[in-house]
């Protein structure tokens, strides 16, 4: 089975979210489906379908979870030995040289990235440019845009 690589912070997300499920979601969901069967014939019943659609909902999220953490690798950048090089799990600071602004991104798994948070996965063309780069290196992306040029302006592992 192909592992996926995934920051303890990510993981630590999807176990909250798993156990937040199993524990809140799922009996307050069959909790639901009791009352509305009590009701009668569930042919008409719309609280029983829309209980039993939460449920469908819920149960493929809690598979879906269950999935991605079975086979993920947990990476903790503050144990990888860089060399001041970027990895996985490293946060960066980048100057964008086309907008003239900073920004910053750290480099995550597939499953927890998330663009608004600054957090691009590992697969994106952004990180497989800039991984292995050194501070001051200045690094040109082909993006759907078109081609965009980033300044490394600091390296963390957190």
């Amino acid at each position: 089975m192909k592992k996926t690589p995934m920051t303890i912070s990510g993981s630590e997300q999807m176990k909250l979210e798993l156990h937040r499920l199993k524990t809140v979601e799922r009996p307050r969901i069959i909790q639901a489906i009791a009352e509305a069967r009590a009701h009668g014939d569930l042919s008409e019943n719309a609280e029983y379908h829309a209980a039993k659609e939460q449920q469908g909902f819920v149960e493929g999220r809690i598979a879906d979870l269950d999935m991605k953490l079975s086979t993920a690798q947990i990476i903790d950048p503050k144990t990888v030995n860089a060399n001041d090089r970027v990895v996985f799990g490293a946060t960066l600071n980048l100057r964008d040289e086309a907008a003239s602004q900073e920004v910053i991104y750290q480099i995550v798994g597939d499953f927890e990235a998330n663009i608004a948070q600054g957090k691009i996965s590992i697969s994106s063309p952004i990180a497989r440019a800039l991984i292995g780069k050194e501070l001051g290196d200045m690094v040109e992306v082909q993006v759907p845009g078109g081609v965009r040029s980033y300044e490394i302006l600091d390296i963390r592992y957190v």
